[in-house]
């Protein structure tokens, strides 16, 4: 799985520092970047590797593994205790191989949990960080979150009640719309820059930078692993 802590360069933190700083000169919106790894835990998909696995290595013994035969005089196949141990032996360890591979192959754990789920984990795991980041805690409730999550590949733009008030949420849909459609077709740094740009020109007018006004969050690119 690709972490956070690895997908960027020194100097692409640098880049999206340098365009946080840029934004917050024009506005008096305070940016918050932030990219994870993984939004959730998916320990059901982990169980459902383990289990189909399992399923198939129970079939797979029972079709190749010879059985011994009732007809009198055959002495051809293994007693039937043996062939159920090699059965119960085939899932314990294809069921333990599953949850691993499940575990550490982010293709595969994506394909057996549901999108709707992993949706639901990105909205709740950025309000989290909204607020733990003290993205909701700014003076003038000017803040906004861009939250990129690596294992689900997918974004979220949250922004506090002064935000919303000015731009609406259709236009942090729009922001979101462009961050992903970015990180689609190009790098993470640039599609990050390129959002916080934009919202820059946006928020320039409704919320503009005021001689008075401090910059209460850190600027730099977070990342959570």
């Amino acid at each position: 799985m690709q972490r956070a802590s690895d997908l960027f360069t020194e100097e692409q933190r640098k880049q999206v520092e340098k365009a946080v700083v840029e934004a917050e000169a024009k506005t008096s919106c305070e940016v918050v970047p932030v990219v994870a790894t993984a939004s959730g835990r998916y320990d059901r998909a982990e169980d459902m590797i383990g289990l189909w696995l399992a399923v198939f290595a129970a079939i797979t013994v029972w079709v190749i593994l010879p059985r011994q035969a009732n007809e009198s005089g055959n002495w051809d196949g293994a007693p039937f205790y043996i062939g159920l141990l090699a059965m119960l032996a085939g899932i314990m360890v294809a069921f333990i191989a599953g949850a691993i591979a499940g575990n550490r192959i982010a293709w595969l754990r994506r394909l057996f949990t549901p999108r709707n789920q992993m949706r639901e984990e990105v909205s709740a795991r950025a309000r989290q960080i909204f607020f733990d980041k003290r993205v909701h805690h700014t003076s003038g409730a000017t803040g906004m979150l861009i939250y990129v999550s690596l294992f689900e590949r997918m974004a979220v733009v949250l922004g506090d009640q002064q935000v919303l008030d000015k731009i609406g949420q259709s236009s942090l849909d729009r922001l979101c719309q462009l961050l992903t459609d970015g990180l689609r077709h190009g790098e993470p740094a640039d599609a990050i820059c390129s959002v916080i740009s934009e919202a820059a020109i946006q928020l320039s007018g409704p919320l503009p930078r005021d001689e008075r006004d401090t910059n209460e969050l850190q600027d730099a690119l977070v990342l959570i692993d």
